[in-house]
């Protein structure tokens, strides 16, 4: 990172290589000053070791070659980094004094984050989701004007990273700080992300905003369990009867489970592209409740048995994954006039 200064420009130029034994880092790469940059790949790709350079606690030759204190770099770990002997406000002002700078209100930060009923414990007596959400509001209160996310998420189970994710879509939308956040889980990057830079084997494969990025067939790392798209939708009207909230896109209409803010335009819904399937005619009987008439885009092989196939609904984009015998049999092409089927759909709330 070329230094504080160069946070305020439109990109973040990050320039790092570093050798640890056998593995070597080498990226060069632009990440944007505002939203949520995610960094994805597999375990052992290179991204705690990406965010380590940046931060200054990994040795190699980069843009910056100043230590870590002078940064401006606030940095989240996988596991909480808190004072054991100190309370949760002890922590968090800590901080804060440190900085010497008052960029975000406490009171914010602590009513954003939920802490407010912590502040007088300690961090023993504390959960896993709430341990973290100290360690972010610390953090935050330390003025970074970077902040790195190293899969904070990764060692909670399921009930606790339900019960921190809201939080940190809270941080997505009201900071105006940049975050750049690790993750190995995909549903994770398209929850809270604007931007995603992919890494393997310590190099960047591709880089770009999220929902061009997620439609992209040419990227492995995209194929498989990790294959599908989002699309902003805004919801319309909720239906008692059978609890289904109608949302409203640029391609029609999803029914999505469950009862959703009206007043909230353009959430971000996630399609998996092993729930999309694709008909040549409209289904007349059908348990799928969202049927789309959609526009083959482009079809890409991804194995020996599977395809990918890019769907364009509206100004919107979908992917199906569908086996090469229904491919053949369907006889799918290029600008066909299909059907797609939606079995699910993952709302961001």
């Amino acid at each position: 990172m070329s230094g504080v200064s160069s946070i305020r420009q439109q990109l973040i130029p990050v320039q790092h290589r570093a050798s640890l034994g056998s593995f070597m880092l080498d990226v060069d790469v632009g990440i944007p000053a505002q939203g949520v940059t995610g960094v994805f790949g597999e375990s052992g790709s290179g991204k705690t070791t990406l965010l380590r350079c940046i931060a200054g606690l990994e040795t190699g030759s980069g843009t910056d070659s100043r230590p870590p204190h002078e940064r401006g770099v606030g940095y989240v770990f996988q596991e909480p980094q808190l004072f054991p002997h100190m309370s949760v406000e002890g922590n968090i002002e800590y901080g804060r004094r440190r900085a010497g700078a008052d960029r975000l209100d406490k009171d914010h930060v602590v009513e954003m984050l939920g802490i407010g009923n912590l502040l007088s414990r300690k961090p023993a007596g504390l959960s896993g989701g709430e341990a973290q959400r100290v360690a972010i509001a610390a953090v935050l209160l330390r003025s970074p004007e970077l902040i790195l996310m190293d899969e904070p998420l990764a060692s909670l189970d399921q009930r606790r990273k339900d019960e921190l994710l809201p939080y940190l879509d809270r941080l997505h939308d009201e900071l105006s700080v940049p975050i750049v956040y690790v993750s190995h889980s995909i549903d994770e990057v398209c929850r809270l992300c604007d931007h995603l830079i992919l890494i393997e084997d310590g190099r960047v494969v591709a880089d770009g905003e999220l929902h061009a990025m997620l439609a992209r067939l040419d990227i492995p790392m995209l194929t498989g369990r990790n294959a599908g798209t989002v699309i902003n939708a805004t919801p319309d009207r909720h239906d008692s009867d059978y609890d289904l909230t109608l949302f409203r896109f640029s391609g029609g209409e999803l029914l999505v489970p469950g009862k959703y803010d009206s007043t909230i335009p353009n959430m971000r819904l996630r399609i998996a592209a092993s729930d999309v399937s694709i008909c040549r005619t409209r289904p007349q009987k059908t348990t799928i409740l969202n049927v789309l008439p959609a526009e083959i885009d482009e079809i890409q092989p991804t194995g020996s048995s599977t395809d990918l196939v890019r769907l364009a609904i509206g100004d919107d984009l979908l992917v199906a994954q569908v086996t090469r015998r229904s491919v053949t049999n369907l006889d799918l092409r290029k600008g066909d006039h299909v059907f797609a089927q939606v079995k699910s759909v993952t709302v961001r709330r």
